[in-house]
């Protein structure tokens, strides 16, 4: 199959039933083994200091692994995509722009996926039999999803790194399909965190995340768990995996109008707002990437959201800062004293 870099989450299964296998360019920036090495790419070639790390990223794996096509999502993500393309197009790139519609709508959705297909010479037909193909895998990533939250077995950042790495199915699906269906059987086999025994003497807290994946993932689901505390909801990485538990999407346009990222805060909020309490969640961790729009979000969630929040700003520190670590142990210890006096209250 021939590789197509991905700007973020997209209709994967249209690119699928046309020969591409996508690449999720967030996912190749992050793992890198030095991925300062990736900006400097970016900043080298003009982009500027305080532009997004995740843009210069995605622009440095590009020009380093020869990625040759690239499909943008130019409406529904990030605003710096548009120059991104142009700069892409610039380097001799080729370049397809995607938009997600202005509103969850079935319609539209079913008219945008068409027109994708239709540019990238397959059908919609096709599509839907490599929807078919992805259900077994989209169906074990809400599994690792439930026993996360409900059974307790899995960690924030094991629950992160295998829903946010279904953008792409780590660019080999059956591999994928093994190596999670391993872990979860592992799961299964592994005994509940102590957290009955723990909650009820209030020491073990249970957060969501919500925003874009962090810059500085994996040390920051580890420190929270040094904190006596656990994320059991990851609000965009689900989405990534299109969660649907009652298999009600019939289509895909169906699918990819229920899926909240690339839509308002109010869709975002429809989603957030009751898994807070079905997750039994004690305070809120919003992530923003510095120089992003989408931060200013952060005073429609505090006003929507009856839950501590912790919001955290990102750049391009790949490890969580000292300061970081401070206000995290601040905001546990905050939390950890509500939900105490929440539990004598009760009594």
């Amino acid at each position: 199959m021939t590789t197509i870099g991905i700007t973020t989450t997209v209709p994967t299964e249209v690119l699928l039933a046309a020969g591409y296998q996508p690449v999720d360019l967030n996912n190749l920036f992050i793992s890198d083994p030095d991925p300062e090495r990736l900006v400097d790419i970016a900043e080298r070639a003009g982009f500027p200091i305080n532009c997004c790390t995740w843009i210069k990223g995605i622009y440095g794996v590009v020009m380093d692994q020869g990625i040759d096509t690239v499909l943008c999502v130019t409406s529904g993500d990030c605003s710096n995509t548009i120059m991104l393309m142009e700069v892409l197009k610039l380097k001799g790139r080729n370049v397809i722009p995607f938009a997600y519609p202005a509103h969850p709508d079935v319609s539209q959705m079913q008219y945008t996926l068409e027109s994708l297909a239709q540019t990238l010479n397959t059908t919609l037909d096709a599509a839907e039999e490599a929807r078919i193909k992805l259900e077994k895998a989209r169906r074990l990533a809400h599994e690792l999803d439930e026993l996360t939250w409900r059974g307790n077995v899995v960690s924030g950042w094991e629950n992160h790194f295998w829903l946010v790495s279904s953008s792409d199915f780590m660019v080999d699906i059956d591999e994928y399909e093994r190596q999670l269906d391993q872990l979860i059987t592992e799961c299964h086999d592994r005994e509940e965190r102590g957290e009955r025994q723990e909650r009820k003497k209030g020491n073990i807290l249970r957060l969501a995340y919500i925003g874009v994946p962090p810059i500085f993932a994996r040390d920051l689901y580890d420190f929270v768990e040094s904190q006596g505390a656990r994320v059991v909801f990851n609000e965009i990485q689900r989405q990534f995996a299109m969660p649907n538990p009652d298999n009600s999407q019939n289509s895909l346009a169906e699918q990819y109008s229920s899926y909240t990222y690339p839509y308002s805060l109010s869709d975002r909020l429809n989603d957030i707002l009751p898994q807070l309490p079905y997750r039994r969640v004690d305070g809120v961790i919003h992530y923003v990437q510095a120089f992003c729009h989408r931060g200013i979000g952060d005073i429609i969630f505090r006003h929507h959201i009856d839950l501590p929040i912790l919001t955290l700003e990102g750049n391009n520190d790949y490890l969580l800062t000292q300061h970081l670590k401070t206000r995290i142990e601040a905001f546990t210890d905050i939390v950890r004293r509500r939900a105490q006096a929440s539990l004598v209250s009760r009594r």
